[in-house]
């Protein structure tokens, strides 16, 4: 374990780590002898992740959990691989997202024991709120009491001190102002919200507290950990306190840690930030982040479509690097939270940007906006569901699976494991009575359903809903069997106009599979040539110059 000791030596002062190397090595230790679910060693074409919150269906006396496992039996354990269960911990807001406690299970979704059957039936996928806890958890009301234990759990800082450098990714303050127990005030740094403090990782009792966290989610069965908004960790005055040295260094530490203890554990970065600064969360390709969400697909897939060009997207994906030999790109085009703009900053300007803002706003989107050093607002992300992003409120539904399908073609096409969000699946539509019930903007994108409801709606013969569920799942079975999927065979991205997005897999022309997608709402010619079967309709289809696709039109063509 000598080479966790040495990366603890990279964050800490030679002092800190003398003293807390012991108690550190006996966790490890122990945490070594932990008989733990024996975990699938890298990833296949088989890996598709379902991200859902735990109380995503409900009945009456029923924990969440175990309504969720109904739905997981009969309608989703044969078309996903692994489950993402958004932070199921009790919290006080940002549904969920500003933990109260991280070691137990809020009560309306159930207890451990649930998490366990469910962990029996699928791999799970933890969130590790590791930059943040809620301000009613117990660790800040001790702080604030003065229980020395607590003391520097949390970042104080003087007021009059300049943070306009500090990257900002809400347009709230960087300080809050907390009330202590013996009446002092004290300005504490919360990066999301006033409810949200951060943790600081200067003090090395808190990595040990955390590091205490990450092995109890790797015993209760956790075999991806998502570590949530972990750009943020380190702080430095006087510079914009994202990215950091010693951020990557903890996230490090973290990969050592699951690597010692539970081999095949993957830690996936959160970061919604450019690409560049996305990707280096991959350390030198074998000691950072097994993977890295693809944060600039979700806006340029949506921006291509609603454009009809996928000149940017096609660029942007032509002039990717392979993840490496020891790590993927995780793959999405929805989430819990919005579409998020700052990836695509720099590959679309601003102007674009802003117009494709104003355009989905008129469709009936919501946007949530950061505050920038010069004190100006920026769009910072689009609220709205993927299927209504896409389209206009005077679409048909016809137009609206077409396009639907065709963009998640595209997810489910690039290297890497995609993710599909659970309102995507369901082929949810804006929740504007959540949203103003919340008062959140993200809420428009979070809905949840009563069993009954959403059993009644899946079964329903043509429906928007039913339509969605039906054919999205198809594709995602036949995906799942095509060895050419694999997130390690490599990828080609074909250039044949701006109204065709189209990539190959696979290096051998005898082996190999051609993706096409045409994203306008008209025909269009694409070149080719060759015999093929089309692995979706299991059609063979030969070509000897050109095939014309209708309107977003998609083709999976294996060479035969």
């Amino acid at each position: 374990m000598e080479y966790i000791k040495q990366r603890l030596s990279a964050i800490y002062r030679e002092s800190d780590t003398v003293k807390i190397w012991p108690e550190l090595k006996g966790k490890l230790v122990e945490a070594k002898e932990t008989p733990y679910k024996e975990r699938k060693q890298r990833w296949d074409e088989k890996d598709i992740v379902l991200i859902t919150y735990s109380d995503q269906f409900q009945e009456e006396g029923q924990p969440t959990l175990a309504t969720f496992e109904k739905v997981f039996d009969r309608y989703l354990a044969d078309k996903f691989e692994i489950v993402h269960l958004l932070p199921f911990y009790p919290y006080s807001s940002d549904d969920g997202f500003s933990v109260v406690d991280y070691k137990k299970v809020n009560p309306i979704a159930g207890d451990w024991e649930d998490v366990d059957k469910l962990s029996k039936k699928t791999r799970i996928m933890f969130d590790y709120v590791c930059n943040h806890i809620s301000a009613k958890s117990d660790w800040f009301t001790e702080y604030k009491k003065g229980n020395p234990e607590y003391s520097g759990f949390f970042t104080e800082m003087d007021p009059n001190v300049d943070l306009s450098s500090v990257t900002r990714p809400r347009s709230t303050p960087v300080l809050t102002r907390f009330k202590m127990e013996d009446g002092s005030e004290k300005h504490i740094w919360t990066t999301f919200s006033e409810d949200q403090i951060d943790l600081n990782f200067k003090n090395p009792k808190v990595l040990l507290r955390m590091i205490d966290i990450l092995l109890f989610y790797i015993e209760q069965g956790a075999e991806y950990i998502r570590l949530d908004a972990v750009g943020f960790m380190w702080k430095e005055v006087g510079g914009t306190c994202i990215h950091l040295e010693k951020t990557h260094q903890i996230i490090k530490l973290f990969r050592d840690i699951v690597e010692e203890v539970a081999k095949g554990t993957v830690i996936i970065t959160e970061t919604n930030v450019p690409h560049k600064d996305n990707i280096s969360y991959f350390g030198n390709g074998s000691d950072e982040a097994h993977m890295v969400y693809q944060f600039p697909l979700p806006p340029l897939v949506l921006y291509s479509i609603n454009r009809g060009n996928g000149s940017a997207l096609t660029e942007w994906a032509k002039n990717l690097q392979p993840a490496g030999e020891n790590t993927t790109f995780f793959n999405f085009l929805a989430s819990h939270d919005g579409i998020g703009l700052n990836p695509i900053r720099g590959i679309i300007s601003e102007e674009e940007i802003l117009d494709l803002v104003t355009d989905l706003k008129r469709e009936g989107a919501k946007v949530n906006y950061k505050k920038n050093p010069d004190g100006t607002e920026s769009p910072y992300e689009i609220n709205v569901t993927y299927l209504d992003a896409l389209n206009k409120l005077s679409d048909n539904d016809e137009l609206r699976v077409k396009r639907f399908l065709t963009a998640h073609s595209i997810l489910l096409s690039l290297q890497g494991v995609p993710a599909v969000y659970i309102q995507s699946i369901l082929g949810s539509r804006n929740d504007y009575e959540g949203a103003v019930k919340t008062g959140m903007n993200r809420s428009i994108n979070r809905q949840k359903y009563s069993l009954d409801k959403i059993e009644t709606e899946l079964e329903k013969s043509g429906s928007l809903r039913s339509r969605i569920y039906g054919e999205l799942t198809d594709i995602i079975q036949i995906r799942k069997a095509e060895a050419l999927f694999h997130p390690d065979v490599p990828m080609e991205i074909l250039e044949k106009g701006e109204k065709v997005f189209a990539l190959k897999r696979g290096n051998d022309p005898q082996k190999s599979l051609i993706n096409i997608h045409n994203i306008a709402n008209e025909p269009v010619d694409y070149k080719i040539s060759g015999s093929f079967i089309n692995i979706i309709t299991g059609e063979e289809m030969a070509f000897d110059g050109s095939i014309t696709l209708s309107p977003y039109q998609f083709l999976w063509l294996k060479a035969i």
